[in-house]
């Protein structure tokens, strides 16, 4: 009987031990004092390019602990156009370049003018409407214990930003 204890007691133990330690990245969305996370390990950032007036797309991918930004889509070369990345093939119109860069965080300067959303296979996220005209976003990758990530999955915390 003693034994069956033990076996129980050492089970939750490690159980306990896994959840308060062991770390989960997760991706963050800062602004102001708010922060919330996404569900997903990829997203599209959209806006409208402020000299070209044409709409652009970057997609960002969480592989184990880093950011990358996988891909650019945008109509016309012009001012800001990446000078390096791979041309796909594409009929729909616009310029795909495929990147593969490791970024530490993605620092956005919004506003209504660009229309900065953040798209997720839940969601369409208007960046701009969560800050004042022309206010900073941060999108990066946190280590989480896994006990922090379930809790806030399943909080209302957790729910994206309508």
């Amino acid at each position: 009987m003693n034994s069956k204890r033990f076996i129980v007691g050492s089970t939750f133990l490690a159980v306990l031990l896994i959840l308060l330690f062991y770390k989960i990245s997760a991706i963050q969305v800062s602004y102001s004092d708010h922060h919330f996370y996404l569900k997903d390990k990829t997203f599209e950032i959209g806006w409208i390019h402020s000299v070209e007036k044409e709409p652009w797309f970057e997609k960002y991918e969480l592989r184990n602990d880093d950011l990358y930004l996988v891909e650019t889509r945008f109509k016309t070369f012009g001012a800001g156009t990446p000078s390096t990345g791979e041309i796909i093939p594409s009929n729909d119109g616009f310029v795909h370049m495929r990147m593969n860069r490791k970024m530490e965080a993605i620092h956005l300067v919004v506003s209504e003018n660009i229309k900065t959303t953040l798209y997720t296979e839940q969601s369409n996220i208007p960046l701009y409407k969560l800050t004042e005209k022309y206010g900073a976003i941060t999108i990066e990758s946190k280590k989480l214990p896994l006990w922090r990530l379930l809790e806030v999955m399943t909080s209302d915390r957790f729910k994206e930003a309508e």
